[in-house]
């Protein structure tokens, strides 16, 4: 009697996987994104619990002091402790992303499908209006409108958002031209599908992979962005944790206290290199054209 090898069980337990989720695993970058940004998220989420002290308190006889042992990454300009800020200044940058690309998407998606799948007026109408937004430098976009609006975390969030709709817009209805010449659309079109039968059931999960990619590397767009105006002073108020504004405090102490500045441009650093890691790994997971 012939034995046939048995599979380990992790093995088989892969092998059952989807094909994109299988991808994702085996790319090492990938992997690596999906940790730094997991590492990010769970500190934004625990940041009240897990944080050594209060954020907010001042202690100016430690001020501008290097690492110890009860403040590891040293203490601001007002001595207040550099490693719980950054933990609660992830809860703001993380937040600022998840929104803004919101705006983004709810607007862009809807904007995009519509003029791909209908063309005609709307199309050049929606195309006009992206291509405007497209000319102008995006962060210099960004400083007019909250110049605009007014300096404060809400406005910040809102130019961001505006910033990404031109994105989503231009991405969707790229993949909407594609997607309705193929065979399965014409075929529910002439069994009398309607339009919206047709875009729900039809369109809109064939270009679901791309959204999911370009909110990935968007998000880290975001948080770059949310940063810079943040230096500028255009983002959150003085006493909001901001990864941005705490770059902008302590650029004066750049060379006398240089770790009030590092740390804050790390953290940056590194979310924004986990999206992009992120991004670029489930992209190659769900564009079989992508597969090597």
């Amino acid at each position: 009697m012939i034995k046939t090898a048995q599979l380990p069980a992790s093995t088989r337990a892969a092998s059952r996987l989807p094909d994109p989720i299988r991808r994702l695993i085996r790319s090492g970058p990938a992997m690596l994104g999906l940790f730094i940004v997991a590492l990010f998220v769970f500190i934004a989420l625990t940041a009240p619990l897990i944080a050594p002290h209060d954020y907010d308190r001042a202690n100016f006889a430690l001020a501008r002091r290097g690492s110890s042992a009860l403040h590891p990454l040293g203490n601001d300009e007002l001595g207040r402790d550099m490693l719980s800020r950054l933990m609660h200044g992830a809860r703001v940058s993380l937040l600022l992303g998840v929104i803004s690309v919101g705006i983004g998407v709810s607007i862009g998606v809807p904007l995009g499908i519509a003029a791909g799948y209908f063309g005609g007026v709307l199309d050049l109408a929606v195309s006009g209006l992206i291509d405007i937004l497209l000319a102008f430098p995006s962060i210099l976009l960004a400083i007019m409108m909250v110049a605009f609006l007014g300096a404060s975390l809400q406005n910040a969030i809102i130019a961001i958002g505006i910033l990404s709709i031109p994105v989503y817009t231009r991405l969707v209805r790229s993949s909407t031209l594609s997607v309705k010449e193929d065979l399965f659309v014409e075929a529910a079109r002439s069994m009398g599908a309607s339009d919206f039968k047709i875009l729900w059931r039809h369109i809109f999960p064939n270009i679901f992979a791309p959204i999911i990619v370009q909110s990935t590397l968007q998000m880290a767009v975001a948080i770059q962005a949310a940063a810079a105006l943040g230096f500028l002073g255009l983002g959150a108020p003085p006493d909001v944790p901001e990864w941005g504004n705490m770059l902008q405090k302590g650029r004066d102490y750049i060379f006398s206290a240089p770790h009030i500045v590092l740390y804050p441009g790390l953290a940056t650093m590194l979310v924004v290199f986990g999206f992009s890691l992120l991004g670029d790994g489930l992209r190659d997971a769900l564009d079989p054209r992508l597969r090597k």
